[in-house]
């Protein structure tokens, strides 16, 4: 780790430093930040990580954390092992069934709980959703917002409660659709049925963003194996050779939920 701050200070160094590195500051790595979260969600993504290329994704992360760090040490401001002292502190502070009273046992209302006294310590200003990160992936956003709202009891009681708002704004989203309502209008209905299933994801206690992250997974497997099958017959995906398409899509479906380990094997 004292290794990687000093080459983290050499390359921002003002005299024989990196250009590029100089050059950036908190807003300009925003985008690697983020290119490297996903990364490292890629690459677990994919089953069991190779350990090479997981030491270097998390690496490649670690660094953006370091160089934030940096930033703010230039600034005056705190360095790398506050922020390390930091995440210490509480994760001690948010676990005292761990840490101070092994009786008391895991609950979530009280993680909760501890979370908005720090929010309050920290001088949290506005109304209960004030500081869910507007820059969070939307269906991210939405199940947070929902989870935040509900800490106050804004919320469904049941699953089945939440499953009923899906039904009600894809009704609502058909109706705008049959009545030829603006494209804003369409727009909105169906920005609120995503986040009704945003919500009974969160009912469900599953990730909206991961389920729909594997969703795409799934239909980029399933596509590419119709692509392989249309080349094997000399043809290549188009409107006009459709029907054989939707065949092989509803042929490597069956193929996947009877446990195939090779969709199509059955067929070929």
């Amino acid at each position: 780790m004292d290794e990687l701050l000093h080459v983290m200070a050499r390359l921002r160094d003002p005299e024989g430093g990196c250009a590029w590195d100089r050059a950036q500051d908190f807003r300009s790595l925003i985008p690697y930040l983020l290119e490297e979260s996903y990364e490292v969600a890629d690459l677990l993504e994919q089953g069991e990580p190779d350990a090479d290329a997981l030491r270097g994704e998390l690496g490649d992360l670690l660094f953006q954390v370091v160089f934030h760090s940096r930033l703010a040490e230039e600034r005056g401001w705190f360095d790398f092992g506050a922020v390390a002292a930091g995440m210490a502190d509480k994760l001690v502070r948010r676990h005292p069934h761990v840490f101070a009273d092994p009786d008391l046992g895991h609950d979530s209302a009280r993680w909760d709980a501890i979370k908005d006294e720090e929010r309050q310590a920290a001088g949290a200003s506005g109304g209960v959703l004030a500081d869910v990160p507007a820059a969070l992936p939307a269906l991210m956003r939405a199940q947070k917002l929902g989870r935040r709202a509900a800490r106050v009891g804004f919320d469904w009681r049941t699953t089945a409660a939440v499953l009923a708002k899906v039904r009600e704004e894809l009704d609502e989203l058909e109706a705008a659709l049959a009545e030829e309502e603006p494209t804003e209008r369409v727009e909105e209905e169906l920005g609120d049925l995503l986040f009704a299933v945003a919500q009974a994801s969160r009912f469900l206690a599953l990730d909206a963003e991961m389920a729909l992250r594997r969703a795409n997974a799934k239909f980029e497997r399933r596509f590419g194996w119709i692509e392989a099958e249309l080349a094997r017959e000399g043809l290549r995906p188009a409107p006009a050779h459709l029907a054989r398409m939707e065949a092989l899509w509803n042929q490597v479906k069956q193929d996947e939920r009877a446990g195939s380990t090779e969709p199509g094997s059955e067929h070929a």
